[in-house]
């Protein structure tokens, strides 16, 4: 019998997860991503992909923001999980002529 060397995904412990970014009007954008990505980087990659600039827009995993130094595997996160984004709102004061 032999003993075949581990190989594949399982071996690393970083095999790439699938995330499902979601709008609030229901949009979904998919990415692939490995386990020990930080998430800066799906997020500058939506912000090009949907022509968003990146410091207008927030990203939640669970109700949570999102910080810098995340990564899925930091949050716990599993394939087909989803991240939420929101237009960051500024303001809300309309000025009357």
């Amino acid at each position: 019998m032999s003993q075949e060397p581990a190989t594949g995904p399982a071996a690393t412990g970083n095999e790439p997860i699938n995330i499902k970014v979601v709008t609030s009007q229901g949009d979904e954008v998919y990415f692939k991503i490995k386990r020990n990505t930080k998430l800066t980087k799906l997020r500058s990659a939506y912000a090009t992909k949907v022509g968003k600039d990146l410091n207008s827009i927030r990203f939640l995993y669970d109700g949570n923001r999102i910080t810098e130094e995340d990564t899925p595997d930091s949050l716990g996160m599993d394939n087909d999980d989803s991240i939420d984004v929101m237009v960051e709102q500024v303001g809300g004061h309309r000025r009357r002529p």
